[in-house]
Formats: structure tokens, C-alpha cells, sequence
């Protein structure tokens, strides 16, 4: 089984569905330099979280990525920046944690309801659910829901609270963090509405 297939029913089965994409690669310039070969690999339908915050190369990539979504009809989003995510007809923006508890959003809130795009948000506690939901996002993204290498240390979610926060908060969440296809299985039924990761696919 891979990771594509464990994300498969989970939006149908889950306690609040969301209209995106239920596989979600999220890049990482340590841990996936190169995103495209494995985005090459991914079906159609799932989507492409862009992160690369600190590579110089960040626009000429986006423009790669985007151009290999459209061929392989994949859903994109950009994190933190409405005008990247603009300027390659994006199908949503990702917000990371901070930006969402701090920022100046009105630009980019407008940008995504005048566009009709997707929105998500970076969580890491119900806290942040609570916030991500008043911003009226799409869906949170919530991690780790498992030990993972990208944050040697911290504390996993784990499945019995994930399911609790999840239930609880007011929109669609996805894991994300140490997903493997048996971690995922561990999950509670209808808590996750689908699956990220970077090294999982």
C-alpha cells in the first residue's frame, strides 16, 4: 500500500470533508531539494504544498512546479505568499502558523475570496485549529501527527489526540508528520479529511 492509497477514501469517510486535494506533497528544501521527480510520481487529483521559503531558486522552482501540475492536473498551493500563489494561477494559498497568528492577511484573504481559492493553515495545537477556523480557512494542516525526521524531538500528536482535535475543531484537517502507510492506518476513522508529507511518497 503507499501513502497515495491510504489518502484515498479518507475525505468520503471523514467528519468534516474538505474540497481539496486528500494527498498533499509538501516540499522542503533540506529534505526534498528536488521536488519534481517525485511530483512527476504523484496521481492526478492529489495536490503540491510549495515551501521552499529560503531557496533563492524559490521562483524559478515554482515556475517548474506549477508548470508540471497543470500537465499532471494536480492541485497547487503556495505557502505565504498570495502573490506567488497569483502569479502562478495557484489553486490556494497555505498559511504557516505564525504568519496566521501575527500577520498582515487582509491582502491575502482577499486575493483567495475574490479568487475563489483554497485555503490552509499550518496548526500544531487546538489553539491554532481555533484560529484557522475563524480565519475561514479550508482546512489545517496538522502536525506531527507521528514522530518525525523533519522535527527531531518533538512531541508527536499522536492518534488519540489527533482525533480529538480534529473532531473538535470547526473545519477539515489533515496529518501531517512521520506518515507512513501504517502510520496512517492508525488514525481514528474519520478524524482526517487527508494526508501530507514530505519523504512518505
Amino acid at each position: 500500500m503507499t501513502l497515495a492509497n491510504a489518502a484515498r477514501p479518507l475525505n468520503s469517510t471523514a467528519c468534516r470533508p474538505w474540497r481539496g486535494p486528500a494527498l498533499l506533497l509538501v516540499t522542503d528544501e533540506a529534505r526534498l531539494p528536488d521536488p519534481l521527480p517525485v511530483i512527476a510520481t504523484l496521481p492526478p487529483g492529489s495536490g503540491v504544498l510549495l515551501r521552499h521559503y529560503g531557496d533563492q531558486r524559490r521562483l524559478n522552482l515554482a515556475l517548474a512546479i506549477a508548470a508540471l501540475a497543470r500537465r499532471r492536473r494536480l492541485v497547487l498551493l503556495v505557502a505565504g505568499d498570495w502573490r506567488l500563489a497569483a502569479r502562478l494561477g495557484a489553486a490556494g494559498l497555505h498559511l504557516p502558523e505564525g504568519l496566521a497568528r501575527h500577520g498582515v492577511l487582509s491582502p491575502a484573504l482577499g486575493w483567495r475570496r475574490c479568487r475563489h481559492r483554497l485555503l490552509s493553515v499550518a496548526c500544531h495545537s487546538p489553539a491554532a485549529l481555533g484560529r484557522a477556523a475563524r480565519l475561514g480557512a479550508d482546512a489545517a494542516v496538522l502536525s506531527p501527527a507521528f514522530a518525525t525526521a523533519s522535527h527531531v524531538g518533538a512531541k508527536p500528536i499522536g492518534p488519540s489526540r489527533f482525533g480529538l482535535w480534529a473532531r473538535r475543531a470547526g473545519l477539515p484537517v489533515l496529518a501531517l508528520g512521520g506518515l507512513t502507510p501504517r502510520t496512517a492506518r492508525r488514525l481514528p476513522k474519520g478524524a482526517a479529511a487527508g494526508l501530507a508529507g514530505v519523504g512518505a511518497f
